[in-house]
């Protein structure tokens, strides 16, 4: 910190000495608002802008994603926490960079990621699917040891003339379709409806982590 002040201090004239306080607080409100790991903004954030891009669609569609990593238990198991460290750290910089034009992104907790693109049209969605499933099954490497991981991913695209969609009912449709991709060994859904497919509990899909404890919908 100490650092980071006299840095501040040598860039600003001293007769606005004043503004490094008030660069030094957005700064520590900066980090507040994102994920320590991986940098990615935190739920609150994404819920506040993914909200916005849904109520705000005017054309196109916008996607609301929720990406599981797979392997990611092995990882930790067999390589250590620090290994597992390093791959939600990289998914978290390639989510970053695959969405930074499109939308946004954040780490809802664990290996457990969620998304708001904009696109437009489904099938150009398709593509960006693909595209992004690739990337996230790429290697990646720890202490110059390849590391499995794979991803299953899940989509609900909202569009203008469709059914109003709040963020939680829609991440709670993409959630069931990368559950449905998960069960198939990973690889990336599509969900055309906000009809939940599976039983209820605690407002979540039956079976999804943290069903046991009383959340809000869309939780982690």
């Amino acid at each position: 910190m100490s650092h980071t002040l006299t840095a501040l201090s040598a860039a600003v004239p001293l007769v606005a000495g004043w503004t490094v306080h008030g660069l030094w607080q957005r700064h520590l409100i900066d980090r507040a608002g994102r994920d320590a790991l991986t940098g990615l903004p935190r739920r609150s954030a994404f819920e506040e802008t993914a909200g916005r891009m849904l109520r705000k669609t005017r054309r196109g569609v916008v996607a609301v994603l929720v990406i599981d990593l797979d392997g990611f238990k092995q990882i930790n198991d067999i390589h250590g926490h620090a290994a597992g460290d390093t791959a939600i750290r990289e998914t978290g910089q390639r989510l970053a960079q695959w969405a930074e034009p499109l939308g946004t992104v954040a780490r809802l907790g664990g290996d457990e990621f969620a998304a708001a693109i904009h696109c437009p049209d489904v099938e150009t969605l398709r593509g960006e699917l693909t595209h992004l499933h690739q990337w996230m099954c790429s290697l990646v490497t720890y202490d110059e040891l390849p590391l499995p991981l794979g991803a299953s991913i899940g989509a609900y695209p909202h569009a203008p003339d469709g059914p109003a969609a709040d963020l939680p009912s829609a991440l709670r449709a993409a959630d069931e379709a990368m559950y449905g991709a998960k069960q198939t060994g990973g690889g990336w859904s599509i969900k055309h409806t906000l009809t939940p497919g599976y039983r209820t509990v605690n407002g979540r899909r039956d079976g999804r982590r943290g069903t046991d404890i009383d959340v809000p919908e869309g939780g982690s």
